[in-house]
């Protein structure tokens, strides 16, 4: 019975550290990277539909990302989608292929991407939190439906938490990476 919900914690504050590291790609570092397009979505006959599945996204090089549309009379919807999106980056196109280069990044901006990881990470770490509390407040009401001990309560309790702390390191270690990541040049 414990031994489930500990489980339960486990896969729920899984599933956060897996939401961080997506949301962690959105943020723009200096690389280019396909996953910065990923929340991108074109209209397509009158449909929002996410770019990913409207063209082939691919790195040109460190600095540029290539998007090939698959029908060539959606390029210029892609290519004002791309600069409609707040990733402030200015596509140019060469028939039916978009280069996007990414723009170096100013120590503002720097500053604004790392105060936004920060942001992202407390939420998660906010999350597991709740995640915590909703699996102590289950082994509390076992308690008092005496299908547990106070011992075995006060040892789940314990489990909880180790499990808490080493997902909230997790969630500080991703974010001290994301952090060097953005701050290096």
């Amino acid at each position: 019975m414990i031994n489930e919900l500990k489980d339960d914690a486990k896969q729920r504050m899984a599933k956060t550290i897996e939401a961080l590291g997506t949301n962690f790609n959105k943020i723009r570092t200096g690389r280019a990277h396909p996953s910065l397009l990923d929340g991108l979505r074109v209209s397509y006959y009158g449909t929002d539909t996410p770019l990913s599945q409207l063209a082939n996204i691919g790195v040109e090089d460190a600095r540029t990302l290539t998007v090939t549309p698959w029908e060539k009379n959606i390029v210029p919807d892609v290519e004002k989608a791309i600069m409609k999106s707040d990733l402030g980056l200015n596509p140019s196109t060469a028939g039916s292929v978009i280069r996007i280069p990414m723009p170096m990044l100013t120590e503002e901006t720097r500053k604004g991407y790392i105060k936004q990881a920060r942001q992202e990470a407390e939420s998660a770490r906010v999350s597991i939190r709740n995640a915590r509390r909703d699996v102590l407040s289950d082994v509390k009401e076992l308690l008092k439906e005496k299908d547990i001990s106070e011992d075995e309560e006060r040892r789940a309790q314990d489990d909880v938490q180790k499990i808490t702390d080493q997902f909230i390191a997790e969630v500080d270690k991703a974010l001290v990476a994301k952090e060097a990541d953005l701050m290096e040049i």
